[in-house]
This record gives C-alpha cells, sequence and structure tokens, in this order.
C-alpha cells in the first residue's frame, strides 16, 4: 500500500493569510494538491497532516473535489518534521512506501509522483528535483554580491518526496533523537547516512509561496494536461 501525507498544517506567514485556502479556478490550493493525489493510480490513501480546528473545513473540501480515497487526519506539530513524524503514525501496518508532499505545491503532474513512487520502491528514498539552471550569487550585508556560486550539481528539491516507511521511521527518529532540526524530509535520511535519489520531471512544479506565485499557478494549472 501507497500512502500520501499532505503537510498541511503551516499557516503561510509569508503570504499574510493561510495559503492553502486561496482559491485558483474556483478551489483552494491545497484542493488542486489533494485532488492529483487522491486521483493517481499508485497511491492508495491519503493522510492530511492539518490544524485541529481545520479538520470541519477538510471535510467539506472533501465532499466539493469529490475524493474517492481513504483519508484520515494527522495534527500538525511544531516543526514540519514533527507534522512529517505524526502522519507516519497514521499510516496503516501494510504501508509499503509514503509520498510526503506540501500541500502548497498544487501543480505536481501526475506522471511525477508515479516515477517517484517507482524510484522509491526501487531505491527507498527518492525526491523529486530539478537541476539548477539559474546563475546563483552569495549575497551579504546590504544586498551586495559577495560571489557567484557554483551550479555544478546543484539541484532544487521539491516534494514529493518517498520513502520506504522503515527507512523515513528510522531516519525521523534518529532526528528527533539527536535534537536536530531539518528543512526537508531527505535531510533526514542524510542523517542516518542513507542515500537518496532524486528524480527529475519534465513538468514545473512550484510551490505557492508569495502573493505573485499565483498567475503563474492559475496558468499551470489551466494548462496542464491533467486539466484543473
Amino acid at each position: 500500500m501507497n500512502v500520501a501525507i499532505i503537510v498541511a498544517a503551516g499557516k503561510g506567514t509569508r503570504m499574510g493569510r493561510d495559503k492553502l485556502w486561496m482559491e485558483v479556478h474556483g478551489v483552494p490550493i491545497v484542493g488542486h494538491t489533494w485532488r492529483t493525489f487522491d486521483r493517481s493510480e499508485v497511491i492508495d490513501q491519503v493522510v492530511l497532516v492539518v490544524r485541529e480546528e481545520s479538520q470541519q473545513a477538510f471535510r467539506d473540501l472533501a465532499e466539493q473535489i469529490q475524493v474517492q480515497k481513504p483519508f484520515h487526519f494527522a495534527p500538525g506539530g511544531r516543526e514540519r518534521q514533527d507534522s512529517v513524524w505524526n502522519g507516519l503514525q497514521c499510516c496503516p501496518e501494510d504501508c509499503d512506501l509514503v509520498a510526503i508532499q506540501d500541500a502548497a505545491r498544487p501543480c505536481t503532474h501526475p506522471s511525477h509522483i508515479r516515477a517517484c513512487i517507482e524510484a522509491g520502491g526501487k531505491y527507498g528514498a527518492v525526491v523529486a528535483a530539478q537541476k539548477v539552471t539559474d546563475t546563483l550569487k552569495r549575497v551579504g550585508g546590504g544586498l551586495t554580491i559577495q560571489s557567484t556560486v557554483d551550479r555544478e550539481g546543484l539541484w532544487s528539491v521539491q516534494t514529493p518526496q518517498v520513502f520506504r516507511v522503515d527507512v523515513i521511521r528510522k531516519a525521523m527518529q534518529s532526528v528527533r533523537d539527536q535534537g536536530l532540526i531539518v528543512t526537508d524530509d531527505t535531510a533526514a535520511c542524510e542523517s542516518i547516512g542513507y542515500s537518496v535519489k532524486v528524480v527529475s520531471g519534465d513538468h514545473p512544479n512550484p510551490k505557492v509561496t508569495y502573493p505573485g506565485d499565483l498567475p503563474y499557478i492559475s496558468w499551470l494549472l489551466a494548462n496542464s494536461d491533467g486539466g484543473v
């Protein structure tokens, strides 16, 4: 069994309001994310990591987007890794792979989900990623460029991040035991020396962070071959 853990417990402080509930084409951003995983043929069940006071809103959203697969709620944690840990505790015993997804990344293409699941079953830990193509600069005080960063070998990590359940549980437990704070789930695997493979995709997979992201997100959803 493959389970998607959608991390949706944040408050979107950079947007000034809860970005997950901002509507695009009549559906909240998180609804687009959820619907994509709900309709994926490689996902059997969904775990939504949400704030307790948001659960009813998510039940209403389930009716709006007509979810077809079983879903469960897990409580959000203080840090993202705590939310992921809580999500892992809600996975059924027969779960083989988990696909951990940012709720604010609504344009993930079904083919990329499928590719990550297939690679996750083979390698045990993989992440959707794209090679960095922009020139990178290190900037200091006064917004002054200090140096150019060599982009060779640099990749921009995204979601989904897919793991065998035993691998990610061991990694997250290690992080918790050491009192470490990690910014993504692959970093937990790095902490135990487990190799993570990157899975490159052919479709844009941006995360909604700032208000200026919305027009691009809207265009992608309207023009994707999966529809809106």
